[in-house]
């Protein structure tokens, strides 16, 4: 027996051997390179492929299978002559004895100077998808259909599914790759260059080092990433998991869009992908872009179906305007100091269509906004808001106004004010100024247009306190849609100096020229407040109620005032007219039909009244007032008359009705004749809208018929005292009757 063993020992030990001297013959003994076209002869029949060889084929067989090629190329049979890969250096080996038990161990894999061009061509054909076909030729003609294979027996039991390959590798390098995708239809082309991948040793269910950088890089629009990518990989293959953790991402984009600047990026995290629970997740977000800094993290369900993401995301306070400014883009031209201080926390949602930010805490300069926003599909642009804010001042994200606005609204300003220094200069006795030609509004565009046009939009907005155009307004609310290029305003409300106001419009951009139809409420707003939020002077104060529904068209302000159509009404109650005694101007006048002068000086500068109304009709910016009625303690005012809203001025012909003097101690010379009262008194206002009542003066043409009405009267006293009961009462209304004409 043990005679026996030694026996089997020797025979295993000639077999080792024998095995061991044909390894060492067939890889010194037999060179591969000798049967090149033998080799593509079978990538050909078997894989359907061209091999090109152009350079040594490295062999070995035993204890480790290896090859080695160079200057090797491939193409597909489809165009032979054009490969889709080529590669400087491929060095494997592979250990025989584990093959046979379905484990492929590997020693280092190292890939050099690989080449790889996809192209898609003019007919959307992929060169890839050729890879492994035959020829068409070698399928069409001349080639049997196969007969159908009979179905297999119901009793037939299932194979047993066959247990994955165990891959064992010590390392894979790739060093200088290239890799370049070409589309003909769009004439795009995008390219990744200078490939480096190292890893460690990769086996199943372990940690595995990985390393990569590369330089990409794409046509249209031209733009260059530099890229590197480091971070331990582990696979599950038996449980379909897969796992990149402490993923470091970094790099930098250049390009066109970024009109010469740079966008340094930075990413952190731990990425996890579970394919058989069809689940991917980043946690422990990191992110930098130049200087903006966020934390996150996020969650996909649903991979084999319609993707649904679920997350959230903290982004630091960061200046928003020079985070733009440094990736090469402008904002729209807004005040100076906005959008340098923004913060962002919210829950995110979203499908490959879709995304929306709920929970919503942003920070905005000095303003604060909760709620929600979402575009509901991203194709149609489809904007959802539903959102809070304790303030905020929109003139602050308005351009500013331009240098032609501002040297028309110089040039106006000084001629108001000249024009106001002439009327008081004349202390109510120069003639009245003529009618102002200096244009009022701006030619700027007003609406961008293409934008609106596309805009699918349904907003719900609330303030607490809200500053539009200088106005401060108090719990203000918007609510508006837009779809197809119709933008309604369903409401717009707030409360403003202790009024309030409402307003509701549309704007229609789906015609070339912009048409805008608005409707408005306000109600016991301070009239002064208002003029005075606009840096001007008020000619008057009072709470002012109108109602109104306008029309216009245009994209300038100059085009909507010049096509401004409709009417309102208005009334102003508790009103004051500023810096305008009628009472002395009036004073003056009776004086004067008493040829007397006045004793005492101007008892103030101000004209008290309790109400003032009227009605507006507007026509292409010219609003005309036909009705103006004010009540003012002794007198009564009726007018009527244009304001030409184009150029801001004012042609009135009021008359003033005396009801008595009320005050204390009258002046002499002023004191109303009991035949001056119910007369009504002419003024003419005329001018720059600014200048309010200091632009009137006594209309001298009315004022002759004043004077001619009152000498009938006193002649008609005179038939009375002479006639006496002697005549008729027919008789002297007739002789009083032709002597007022």
């Amino acid at each position: 027996m043990k005679a026996f063993g030694k026996i089997l020992g020797l025979v295993l030990l000639g077999l080792l051997l024998i095995i061991v001297a044909l390894g060492f013959a067939l890889t010194h003994l037999f060179d591969p390179n000798d049967y090149k076209e033998e080799i593509r002869q079978i990538a050909r029949d078997k894989a359907h492929i061209e091999l090109t060889l152009n350079g040594d084929i490295g062999w070995s067989l035993f204890p480790w299978l290896g090859l080695e090629l160079h200057e090797a190329s491939v193409a597909t049979l489809a165009n032979p002559t054009q490969p889709f890969a080529d590669l400087q250096m491929l060095g494997l080996s592979v250990r025989v004895m584990p093959l046979l038990r379905r484990e492929v161990q590997m020693s280092d894999v190292r890939v050099e100077g690989l080449n790889l061009r996809l192209n898609r061509d003019k007919n959307g054909h992929g060169n890839w998808e050729d890879i492994g076909k035959p020829p068409a030729s070698s399928t069409t003609a001349g080639t049997p259909a196969p007969a159908e294979q009979p179905a297999p027996p119901a009793s037939t039991p299932a194979e047993k599914p066959t247990q994955p390959t165990r891959l064992d590798i010590d390392s894979l390098t790739v060093n200088n790759a290239r890799v370049e995708y070409t589309d003909e239809q769009t004439g795009k082309q995008f390219s990744a260059e200078s490939i480096q991948l190292s890893t460690g040793a990769v086996h199943d269910s372990t940690n595995i080092p990985v390393k990569l950088t590369a330089f990409l890089s794409s046509s249209q629009p031209a733009v260059r990433v530099r890229t590197e990518v480091t971070g331990e990989l582990r696979f599950e293959r038996a449980l379909q998991r897969y796992k990149f953790e402490d993923l470091k991402l970094s790099g930098e984009v250049t390009g066109d869009p970024l009109q010469g600047k740079i966008l340094n990026f930075n990413a952190q995290g731990q990425l996890f992908l579970d394919r058989a629970a069809n689940v991917a997740e980043w946690t422990g977000i990191k992110l930098s872009l130049n200087q903006l800094r966020a934390l996150g993290e996020l969650k996909v369900n649903d991979l084999d179906k319609t993707p649904q993401l679920n997350g959230g995301v903290s982004i630091a306070q960061f200046d928003l305007a020079n985070f733009v400014d440094s990736i090469g883009q402008k904002l729209p031209a807004m005040g100076e100091g906005s959008l340098t201080k923004v913060e962002l926390v919210s829950r995110i949602a979203g499908t490959p269509s879709s995304v929306e930010f709920n929970n919503i805490n942003l920070k905005v300069d000095d303003s604060s906004f909760s709620g929600r926003i979402a575009v509901e599909d991203f194709a149609k642009q489809s904007l959802r808001a539903q959102l809070k804010a304790d303030t905020f001042n929109v003139d602050r994200y308005l351009p500013p106004k331009s240098a032609e606005t501002n040297s028309a609204k110089a040039a106006r300003e000084e001629e108001v004010s000249n024009t106001e220094a002439s009327a008081m200069a004349g202390a109510g006795t120069t003639p009245l100024p003529n009618a102002p030609t200096q244009g009022a509004w701006s030619n700027d565009r007003l609406f961008p247009v293409e934008r609106l046009s596309k805009l699918d939009l349904d907003a719900d907005l609330t303030f607490g306190l809200l500053t539009l155009d200088k106005l401060p307004i108090q719990d203000a609310a918007l609510k508006a849609t837009g779809q197809g290029g119709l933008l309604t305003l369903e409401n717009l409300r707030g409360d403003l100096f202790n009024g309030n106001f409402e307003a509701k419009g549309t704007l229609d951009v789906r015609q070339p020229t912009p048409q805008l139809s608005l409707q408005t409420r306000i109600n016991r707003v301070p009239a002064e407040k208002i003029i005075e939020s606009q840096g001007k002077n008020p000619p008057v104060k009072g709470l002012v109620t109108l109602n109104s529904a306008v029309t216009a068209s245009g994209n300038s302000q100059k085009a909507l005032i010049e096509s401004l159509n409709g009417n309102a009404g208005f009334v102003i109650n508790d009103g004051v007219l500023l810096n305008a005694n009628l009472e002395q101007q009036l004073c003056k006048g009776i004086a004067l039909l008493n040829r007397k002068s006045l004793s005492g000086e101007p008892r103030g500068k101000d004209t008290s009244f309790q109400q003032l109304d009227g009605n507006l009709t507007f026509h292409n910016g010219v609003a005309n007032n036909p009705d103006l009625k004010v009540r003012i303690p002794g007198m009564a005012v009726n007018g009527n008359g244009d304001i030409d809203l184009r150029v801001l001025g004012m042609d009135y012909r009021v008359g003033v009705i005396v009801e008595g003097d009320k005050s204390d101690m009258p002046d002499p010379a002023c004191q109303v004749n009991e035949r001056y009262v119910d007369v009504e008194w002419p003024l003419r206002c005329r001018g720059p809208l600014e200048l309010g009542a200091k632009a009137c003066r006594l209309d001298n043409d009315g004022l002759g018929k004043v004077a001619a009405k009152l000498a009938g009267d006193r002649l008609g006293d005179k038939i009375d005292e002479k006639l006496g009961d002697k005549v008729s009462p027919e008789l002297k209304d007739a002789l009083k009757g032709l002597f007022k004409r």
